[in-house]
């Protein structure tokens, strides 16, 4: 399931990057730390995957 809004997807990107490593962990913030602890690499890799065009900001 992709994101569903430009926030999402760059949490998920976020979080993905500190689970392969890329960045340290200990600067996640907010919803990207939850999603590195609760989703898989898989999961998150679906989740950021896609274009930004024509999603909004934020969702409610």
């Amino acid at each position: 399931m992709p994101a569903k809004s430009k926030a999402q997807q760059k949490a998920a990107g976020a979080a993905l990057s500190a689970k392969r490593g890329d960045t340290p962990k200990s600067k996640l913030k907010g919803a990207s730390k939850e999603m590195a602890a609760s989703m898989s690499e898989k999961q998150l890799e679906e989740f950021a995957k896609g274009s930004t065009k024509r999603k909004p900001e934020h969702v409610d």
